[in-house]
């Protein structure tokens, strides 16, 4: 039997194509390395600390978008049980925490196997994503983390759609 060998070129770095998009939205960033750009937006109820990162090893940019939560101990598995519910109503990305820190942040990749390259409007919908879901159920984490409400509760205060502004 014969095998055949995959042929691949070496994906170009795609942080050039996120660190545009950081210039156009004004956002300060810094390039930690050749493999990351790092930067921090403000939202609406806390700022985000994204870190978009190129594995070139697996050939897969990674969008990692923190807020600083640090849910209490005694809450954590309330705030686990939260992860769960909201990623059940997502269609991109998902949450998860950082055990050790208490950290939560949503989760993005996108595979670039084979020598594709990213695309500008992925990344923005990426980041677009994470953005809107970090400011859709922030308030849904405090409410489970510190006001030790239900993760029942904390869903139904998210899941009302309002229509124009006051």
């Amino acid at each position: 039997m014969s095998s055949v060998k995959i042929a691949t070129m070496p994906a170009a770095n795609p942080l050039s194509v996120v660190e545009e998009i950081a210039i156009a939205n004004a956002w300060s960033f810094e390039r930690q390395a050749e493999d990351e750009i790092a930067f921090l937006i403000s939202g609406n109820w806390v700022s985000y600390q994204v870190s978009v990162t190129w594995m070139s090893e697996i050939e897969v940019l990674h969008l990692a978008c923190a807020f600083d939560l640090r849910p209490p101990e005694p809450r954590r598995s309330a705030v686990q049980e939260l992860i769960t519910s909201i990623n059940e109503q997502l269609w991109l990305g998902h949450f998860d925490i950082w055990t050790e820190p208490g950290i939560v942040l949503f989760r993005h990749a996108i595979p670039l196997a084979g020598g594709l390259t990213v695309s500008p409007r992925q990344c923005e919908v990426i980041l677009g994503s994470a953005l809107d879901s970090c400011e859709r159920y922030y308030p849904a984490f405090q409410y489970v983390a510190w006001a030790g409400k239900s993760v029942s509760d904390a869903m139904d205060s998210v899941m009302l759609q309002t229509a124009g502004e006051a």
